[in-house]
């Protein structure tokens, strides 16, 4: 890709197509973080079609096997707690390179924990997994932690499409942004959600999730419309507001947080945390197909008179 074509594969082959405005969304998949074997041998979630084959190999499995779920984050703690909960009779361990759920408030740990041993979960802490087996992992002090079924939910990475360019990039390949969400080094070329790099309230970059991608796209859309009009550019960071953790269907953690991302006091746990939860989602998947939020459209003129074409590049 250069300054003003993109260049893709089609259904009738390599394809070039020109655009005034480039909005890259190609979100993220697993990581597998140099570990080999995770491959190979462990399930993911990070796609509907890898979330349908987990089911499946779930499914498959007799009472009483064993789960490993690798992760201790958001992912990682939904992941444990959603699969003990529809499958009481297999045993699941959660195992994580540092803390699992050590960010959260105490008074959210400590449900966390209490929702853990309630629902038969062992928790694996400061286990640093090096290789995954067809029949567990093994950790870096050369242990083992069996397990039938590997879930590997360690981290996500990006498309290297966005590296293989002259666009400024992180280590990770995440594009660089400015605050309306434009590239730091192409102003035609604006990206959102995982894919980009957009630092928020305090200076951190987000973190890759819904909670930053619906944001994301709202204040790119808002930018790319003022620019195109002539109005004013709208440039403030995006904050946060919570974090909404499932515990399986019954149970749940809403935990508050500030703009740049720290817990507060205020948390909300049990069937009303759960409530919370799925509210969220639903809002989310709500929002996905009414992008205005039912809010009147505007039609405006352009600043200048030039045929603008806009081009989305989506998974």
């Amino acid at each position: 890709m250069d300054r003003k074509t993109v260049e893709f594969t089609g259904a009738h082959g390599a394809e070039t197509i020109g655009y005034d405005t480039l909005v890259y969304a190609l979100g993220s998949t697993v990581a597998d973080c140099g570990v080999p074997g995770v491959a190979e041998y462990a399930y993911n979630v990070a796609g509907k079609p890898a979330a349908l084959r987990l089911r499946a190999r779930l499914n498959e499995l007799a009472s009483g096997a064993t789960v490993l779920v690798v992760g201790g984050g958001l992912t990682g703690i939904e992941a444990a707690a959603e699969i003990a909960d529809a499958r009481p009779d297999l045993a699941v361990t959660i195992a994580a390179r540092g803390g699992v759920g050590d960010w959260l408030s105490d008074k959210a740990q400590r449900h966390l924990r209490g929702a853990f041993d309630r629902l038969g979960i062992t928790v694996r802490e400061h286990a640093d997994i090096t290789r995954v087996e067809c029949d567990g992992v093994v950790t870096g002090s050369g242990g083992q932690i069996p397990a039938q079924l590997t879930v590997w939910t360690a981290g996500f990475t990006v498309h290297p499409i966005a590296a293989a360019t002259t666009l400024a990039v992180t280590d990770t390949g995440r594009i660089v942004v400015d605050p309306t969400m434009r590239s730091v080094s192409h102003p035609d070329v604006y990206a959102i959600g995982d894919a980009a790099n957009a630092v928020g309230v305090g200076g951190k970059p987000l973190r890759m999730g819904c909670a930053t991608a619906s944001p994301m796209a709202w204040q790119a859309a808002d930018a790319l419309a003022a620019r195109l009009t002539g109005r004013k550019v709208p440039e403030a960071p995006i904050g946060y507001v919570s974090q909404c953790i499932s515990l399986g269907r019954r149970d749940g953690i809403f935990q508050r947080v500030t703009a740049a991302d720290e817990p507060t006091d205020t948390v909300v746990t049990g069937r009303i945390g759960a409530r919370i939860k799925e509210l969220v989602c639903a809002g989310a998947a709500w929002s996905v197909t009414q992008p205005t939020m039912l809010m009147p459209s505007r039609r405006r003129h352009l600043a200048a008179p030039a045929e603008v074409e806009t081009r989305f590049v989506t998974a």
